[in-house]
């Protein structure tokens, strides 16, 4: 399968800058995040992709959707492959604001508060990803799979750091990693 990072985001935009949280919650895209959603969504047009998996923050929807409009795919949304709550963008939206927003996509099997309440330890996210990965694996169809996800998620599935609009293939029948390197590259 594909892990795609999102585009940038205001919080990326930020933070990068300062180093510091700059208190954005469920931070949608920038223009250049914009810019490397389409970007994305043409490289990867050709990769035979036929099913995409999202985050359900706005910046992952918001990355997903050049390409699903591309190939006339729905995105699915999976609060498995969402950031690891660390940060004040890491509180996403309510389901019910998602669901106006996004009246096309399909929230109902989705929590209304589907982030953790506190800071998300990494072995969560570590076991997040490996539950993750053992359902992908389950399917048997994964090679034509894209998921929209973080640079959190993204580093608890292959051990890598990418940048925002990159994206990187991830064999899910891999065996799961059991830790990584939570520094920010």
């Amino acid at each position: 399968m594909i892990l795609l990072r999102h585009g940038q985001s205001e919080f990326n935009l930020h933070f990068s800058a300062t180093r510091r949280d700059p208190g954005i919650i469920d931070p949608r895209l920038t223009p250049l995040g914009h810019s490397q959603a389409e970007q994305a969504a043409e490289a990867l047009a050709a990769e035979g992709i036929t099913r995409i998996i999202a985050s359900p923050y706005s910046r992952a929807l918001q990355t997903a959707a050049p390409l699903a409009r591309r190939l006339g795919l729905k995105v699915l949304v999976q609060p498995l492959v969402r950031e690891r709550y660390a940060f004040t963008c890491d509180v996403g939206s309510p389901t019910t604001a998602l669901s106006a927003e996004w009246p096309h996509l399909d929230f109902s099997h989705v929590e209304e508060v589907w982030w953790p309440a506190q800071e998300e330890p990494a072995d969560q996210v570590l076991a997040r990803a490996a539950l993750f990965r053992a359902e992908m694996s389950a399917l048997g169809d994964w090679s034509s799979t894209l998921v929209v996800a973080h640079w959190g998620f993204i580093l608890a599935m292959t051990g890598q750091s990418v940048a925002n609009g990159t994206w990187l293939r991830c064999d899910p029948t891999e065996p799961a990693l059991t830790e990584v390197s939570w520094k920010h590259h």
